[in-house]
C-alpha cells in the first residue's frame, strides 16, 4: 500500500487497485478452454476457435495473451510435473536401461493420451518457458541415463543424447496417429527404436556426424507448432 500526501494535509492510504473480478474470470475460462483445445488438437488450434470456446472475444483473448506463446505458457505451467517426477525416479535407478526404458514410456503415455503435451514435448516453440523447462530437464535425465548405460555397457558408445531426442521427436509426432489404430500402438515402435540403441555385439558405425544440441533445437522448431 502507498500513502500519498499534498503539502499541509495529512496522508492519505491509497490502495493497489485490485484485479477485475471478470477480467479474471476471462482469463480462467480462456486457459481452461486453451486446455481443451490443445489436449484435442495440438498447440496449433486456433485461437479464434478457444476464443469462442470460452465464449469471450478475441479482443479480450488478445488482451490477456497477446500471442500463441503467451497462452500455451499458461496452460502448461506446472502441467508436466508428472513427467518431471518420472525423470527423478528414472535418475534413481540401479540400472540405467531399466530406467531409462521406464521413463520413455512413461513420456510417450503422455504423448498418447493429450496431444497439447504432444506438442508441447516433440516441437519448439519459441518464448514458451514451461517448454524450455521442460526440454531441459528432459535432455538433463536422458543424457545423464545414456551415460551411465554407456558406462554399463547396455547402449552402444556412440550413440550421443540428440541422437535419441531426435527420434524420439520424430516417433513422438506419429503417436496421435498410432493411436488412433490401436491405443498402445507406440509401444511397439518405441521398443524397436530402443532396441537399436542396445549394446548387443558388434554393431555397423554410425554415418555421417552426430547432432548437435542447436542443430537438433532447429528442427525440433521447424516441425512446429506454426500458428501464431
Amino acid at each position: 500500500m502507498t500513502v500519498e500526501t499534498t503539502p499541509g494535509e495529512r496522508p492519505v492510504p491509497v490502495r493497489p487497485v485490485p484485479v477485475r473480478r471478470d477480467a479474471r474470470r476471462n482469463r480462467d475460462l480462456l486457459i481452461a478452454a486453451a486446455r481443451e483445445a490443445f489436449a484435442a488438437q495440438g498447440l496449433d488450434a486456433p485461437l479464434d476457435d478457444i476464443a469462442r470456446r470460452a465464449g469471450v472475444g478475441n479482443a479480450t483473448l488478445y488482451r490477456h495473451f497477446p500471442g500463441r506463446a503467451a497462452l500455451v505458457d499458461a496452460v502448461f505451467e506446472g502441467a508436466l510435473s508428472d513427467t518431471v517426477s518420472a525423470g527423478e525416479e528414472a535418475r534413481a535407478a540401479e540400472d540405467a536401461w531399466t530406467g531409462l526404458t521406464g521413463y520413455l514410456a512413461t513420456v510417450f503415455a503422455g504423448l498418447a493420451a493429450d496431444r497439447g503435451t504432444n506438442d508441447l514435448m516433440t516441437t519448439g516453440l519459441e518464448g514458451v518457458r514451461a517448454l524450455d523447462a521442460v526440454h531441459a530437464h528432459n535432455h538433463e535425465t536422458v543424457e545423464l541415463l545414456l551415460a551411465r548405460a554407456r558406462r554399463q555397457g547396455t547402449v552402444r558408445a556412440d550413440v550421443v543424447t540428440e541422437d535419441l531426442l531426435l527420434a524420439l521427436a520424430v516417433l513422438g509426432r506419429a503417436v496421435p496417429a498410432l493411436t488412433a489404430t490401436a491405443p498402445d500402438g507406440w509401444r511397439r515402435s518405441l521398443a524397436l527404436l530402443l532396441d537399436g540403441l542396445r549394446a548387443a555385439g558388434p554393431a555397423a558405425a554410425l554415418p555421417g556426424p552426430a547432432p548437435s544440441p542447436g542443430s537438433l533445437t532447429e528442427v525440433l522448431r521447424a516441425l512446429g507448432p506454426h500458428r501464431r
